[in-house]
């Protein structure tokens, strides 16, 4: 009994000399103190209900052993260490150094905070600097998600973990994977470095540098991203997600790649909405599909795919043009559909097929549904279709109200052109010498090419003409009227689909782009300062 007074009396002592002293450890309760000669002899072992101070910190335990003189204090039993109403520990046993103020606590640690609760083996503390870390295995749980990884470090102030290796965010919509996150607790935003993925029943996602916000479900790509859907790869340097509208857009460099369809279209600016199964592109936009081993390239100021696989729906507004090795062409707009087959060319349309030069008001492509092949071409009002004398000067022209023609291994070899018609045609025998100028009118005619040579012309009804001696048909009388060869407008090569201001576009984005790579513009890091402003916000309108 005697011993106990002694003690109680010099644990008060105790208490009251410490209190004195900010930085010390403050003994607050204890329903027993002692020394323990054997093990610690120059510590004081503290028992029952133990609870301990230090600058605005307190420690709960069932044993402590104290040690005065190096202000320092291990811990154990139901180990909870509180700082004001912001952070909450709990383990099995902790140590505390009252000098440099780090905490270190082991054997099921759980870290609380207002947000979030981290749960690991072991756990370090720096209170100067306000950060936890761990480095064997950590898992956090917040509202939204469920955050694991190898090691991890958590800001106090910024409410901001900062996770390295194996990194694991489960949510009920998706699980992202990286090797190095940031995350901001209170606003749901992980910043993603070095290769990344996010997978969900709708997409996969990689991406090298990356934001997503798990409270709104949007993100932003910025390195070596894309996002994959069941049909459809969208690429590009820049890409913004929305979840909740699984709607996607990209700038710079864009990429659409259709695997179903054998299809990409490619810009600087595009847009998917995947639940309606729709695509724009502007900027430098092309659409490229594979048909018979080759390829259709289709320009536009604006292209918009639509539909289902089966049912896609391609059209073009704005300066269209087209290429294909055997094909090319120019209109106002384009509508093609995967179902029907046809492919419209409308406003103004003018296409050549080999040497052929088509015009009229409307042109109707028509494919083979089952074998892709071109199988027809069919063009309303005002129908011209030219080509040039093979030796001389002059133009062969057929024209007439509509034009109906056959393909053939992509060749035109048979069109019939119907109402009013008028031919001026430039005859050659077998030595290609020129042995007169037929110019005829008709009802109707049917012709057979070869290549892009008349092989056979037959007219119908109410035929005038004649054959002309070169020398009796002036120059002026060898043009039908309307005629107008277009040959200086026609589309070569697949560069050649771009007018000049989008080829002066598409230079400007490169070189920005190699101006950003040369300077390291990281916008995720802008992004970054944008939040920290918009936290100082938040905690001003708190305060």
């Amino acid at each position: 009994m005697k011993k106990l007074i002694i003690l109680a009396g010099f644990l008060l002592i105790f208490v009251s000399a410490f209190a004195q002293k900010s930085k010390e450890i403050i003994v607050e309760y204890s329903e027993f103190a002692d020394v323990d000669q054997d093990l610690y002899p120059d510590a004081i072992l503290l028992s029952g209900n133990v609870r301990v101070s230090h600058d605005g910190a307190l420690m709960f335990c069932n044993k402590a052993y104290f040690f005065k003189k190096e202000n320092y204090i291990k811990a154990f039993g139901d180990v909870r260490m509180t700082q004001g109403d912001t952070i909450q520990m709990t383990s099995t046993y902790a140590e505390y150094n009252g000098e440099n103020k780090q905490a270190y606590a082991s054997g099921n640690v759980i870290m609380t905070s207002p947000s979030s609760t981290l749960k690991s083996e072991v756990l370090n503390f720096d209170r100067n600097s306000q950060q936890a870390f761990y480095r064997t295995g950590g898992t956090i749980t917040d509202k939204e998600n469920v955050l694991v990884s190898q090691s991890g470090t958590y800001v106090v102030q910024r409410k901001m973990y900062q996770f390295r290796n194996a990194v694991t965010i489960t949510n009920p919509k998706y699980v992202i994977k990286t090797n190095h996150l940031d995350y901001y607790e209170k606003v749901g935003h992980a910043y993603l470095f070095g290769p990344s993925t996010i997978t969900s029943k709708e997409n996969y996602i990689y991406t090298e540098k990356g934001f997503y916000d798990t409270k709104k479900n949007f993100a932003h790509f910025v390195k070596n991203s894309y996002i994959k859907y069941n049909n459809r790869l969208i690429e590009g340097d820049s890409l913004y997600y929305d979840r909740n509208r699984e709607f996607a857009s990209a700038t710079r460099n864009v990429k659409v790649t259709d695997s179903i369809n054998n299809s990409i279209v490619k810009g600087h600016y595009g847009e998917v909405y995947r639940n309606k199964d729709s695509l724009m592109m502007t900027r430098k936009a092309v659409a490229m599909t594979l048909v018979e081993k080759d390829t259709l390239y289709i320009h536009g100021k604006k292209l918009i795919v639509t539909g289902k696989p089966e049912n896609r729906v391609v059209r073009a507004f704005n300066n269209v043009r087209f290429f294909k090795i055997d094909m090319s062409g120019k209109c106002d707009s384009l509508h093609s559909d995967e179902k029907t087959g046809i492919t419209k060319l409308i406003r103004n349309p003018v296409m050549w097929n080999y040497e052929n030069q088509m015009t009229g008001d409307i042109m109707h492509l028509i494919s083979n549904k089952k074998t892709e092949k071109l199988d027809s071409l069919i063009v309303f009002n005002n129908t011209f279709i030219a080509s040039k004398d093979t030796l001389g000067t002059g133009f062969n022209q057929v024209k007439g109200q509509n034009l109906y023609g056959k393909f053939r291994d992509n060749k035109l070899y048979e069109v019939d052109v119907v109402k009013n018609t008028e031919v001026i045609y430039f005859m050659r025998n077998d030595e290609n010498e020129l042995i007169g100028i037929d110019k005829t009118v008709s009802s109707s005619i049917n012709m057979t090419l070869d290549g892009n040579q008349i092989d056979a012309i037959t007219f119908f009804k109410k035929v005038e003409g004649d054959i002309y001696p070169e020398k009796d048909l002036p120059e002026n009388a060898r043009k039908l009227k309307g005629f107008i060869w277009r040959g200086d407008e026609r589309i070569k090569t697949k560069e050649d689909i771009f007018p000049l201001e989008e080829l002066e576009y598409d230079a400007q984005m490169q070189k920005d782009k190699k101006a950003e790579d040369e300077k390291e513009v990281v916008p995720m890091e802008i992004r970054k300062e944008t939040l920290e402003t918009e936290e100082k916000k938040e905690k001003k309108k708190d305060s």
